[in-house]
């Protein structure tokens, strides 16, 4: 068992000699540390850049030699990923390209973080005067997942559905929505996660994708990589054995993303 996607302290997750531990402590083995990664250039999402730790971009180098060093210290396999910010535009996506050209991760996780000048997460509040209509909220942003899957520049799609954990946007999605989702991730080379963020949590779903969207992926019988999306050692504390479980519930053999990326 491999954890694909997992956070370490040169984005907003733990120190990578701890996570190695936990992730060890958990019987994983391997581990893809993929931090946050944004390329924007919108002013107002370079400041949150900024703020919420998306800066991979200036200090991967610096991960990679330290992960060089570690590998000689552990039996756990130690995998070097990336999740970017994808933003529906062209410009962007020529900028998204560049950068892992450039930079030669061993894969790479595109995901949908926000939509306009909001994230879809649950801090967010669209209850409020002078925000979008949640309604609105979803359509975009599953219009930038299915944008995000056509443009064949990741080898996984992260959390394909995180707006089902928002309690506002939750449930707001129509068939249509989950039709052309799934068909996309058919038809794309880019494979899915599933993601056990949630998995300890009693508020909202314990995994992405989602109900009726991931019973349309297994209709279609696309291929699954997982991932934690631990950004802590004490995350791994029990999200290995819940994804365990799931595989092996849904008749789910995961693959590896190296194995896309080549």
């Amino acid at each position: 068992m491999h954890d694909y996607h997992a956070h370490s302290a040169y984005s907003d997750g733990g120190h990578l000699g701890r996570m190695l531990d936990a992730a060890a402590a958990a019987g994983l083995d391997g581990v893809g540390f993929t931090d946050h990664c944004s390329v924007t250039r919108d002013p107002h999402w370079r400041r949150q850049r900024d703020r919420y730790a998306r800066t991979f971009d200036l200090t991967y180098e610096r991960r990679r030699a330290a992960v060089e060093r570690l590998r000689a210290e552990y039996d756990v396999a130690i995998h070097d990923g990336v999740e970017v910010d994808y933003e529906p535009d062209p410009a962007a996506e020529e900028r998204i390209e560049s950068f892992l050209a450039d930079a030669g991760f061993e894969y790479a996780i595109g995901s949908v973080h926000y939509v306009g000048e909001h994230t879809v997460f649950s801090f967010e509040d669209f209850s409020t005067a002078g925000t979008p209509d949640p309604d609105a909220v979803v359509a975009d942003y599953y219009d930038a997942v299915v944008s995000l899957l056509e443009s064949e520049l990741f080898d996984v799609a992260g959390h394909l559905d995180v707006v089902e954990a928002h309690p506002q946007l939750a449930g707001r999605r129509t068939d249509e929505q989950v039709r052309r989702v799934a068909d996309a991730v058919a038809a794309s080379r880019t494979v899915p996660e599933i993601n056990a963020k949630r998995a300890e949590r009693d508020d909202g779903p314990a995994f992405h994708p989602t109900g009726e969207l991931f019973e349309a992926l297994l209709d279609r019988g696309v291929a699954f990589t997982v991932g934690t999306d631990a950004h802590s050692p004490e995350a791994y504390d029990g999200r290995v054995d819940a994804l365990t479980r799931r595989c092996e519930r849904h008749g789910v053999d995961p693959v590896s993303p190296l194995d896309a990326a080549d």
